[in-house]
């Protein structure tokens, strides 16, 4: 952990590492975040470095929503953890992140198709809660990076028929694990972490990302 406490390295016990995965937060948190926390540490558990990072805006200050003007700077510190993670693993490297911060790994990935094997985008805030006319896909048809969404039942930023339908626009691989029960933050519900690992852990997707479209 720096002295700032703005990132935070899990390193796995295994001497031969699985991969790398850059993992940021949402619009209202930091990489301290409970749910960026569990995420790590069950990657970590099964092989992978993972680093919980602070996008620029938070970096600059503690509380408070990104303002849209400072986007591409989050985005560009993405791309530099990317960087930093691949002087650390000789494996692949994925990104993600949840709510703002997903969306943002996913517009950088969409940007440079060939800079992550693959991405996990918790909670992708479709669009605006009670707001489906402002859908936030502009980039999607472009996004040639296998993905997979976690998504809560409950997520008022977007219902699992309008994920589905958004999913679709993408050129690249993806899969869509629902939570029963849960909203946006997913402290709800039931997540299966383990069936999550299982598709980061599977060959078919730390080599070439996903086959099939679920």
């Amino acid at each position: 952990m720096d002295p700032a406490g703005h990132k935070f390295l899990h390193q796995p016990k295994e001497t031969a590492a699985v991969g790398g995965v850059v993992l940021t937060h949402g619009a209202g948190a930091n990489c301290h975040a409970p749910l960026l926390i569990t995420v790590a540490e069950a990657l970590c558990a099964h092989g992978f470095y993972v680093l919980r990072y602070d996008l620029p805006f938070r970096r600059q200050r503690p509380k408070g929503p990104p303002h849209p003007s400072g986007a591409e700077a989050d985005r560009a510190g993405l791309a530099e953890a990317v960087a930093g993670m691949r002087e650390i693993v000789q494996g692949p490297v994925f990104l993600g992140g949840h709510s703002y911060g997903g969306r943002q790994a996913s517009m950088l990935a969409a940007a440079q198709p060939d800079l992550v094997a693959g991405l996990l985008l918790l909670s992708y805030p479709l669009h605006p809660p009670g707001k489906p006319e402002q859908p936030r896909t502009a980039h999607f048809p472009e996004l040639r990076t296998p993905a997979l969404f976690v998504h809560g039942a409950k997520d008022e930023f977007g219902t699992e028929a309008e994920m589905k339908a958004a999913l679709a626009m993408i050129p690249a691989s993806t899969a869509l694990m629902m939570i029963a029960g849960a909203g946006h933050d997913l402290k709800h519900g039931k997540f299966d972490l383990a069936a999550m690992i299982a598709s980061f852990t599977s060959p078919s997707f730390v080599s070439h990302g996903f086959t099939s479209r679920s």
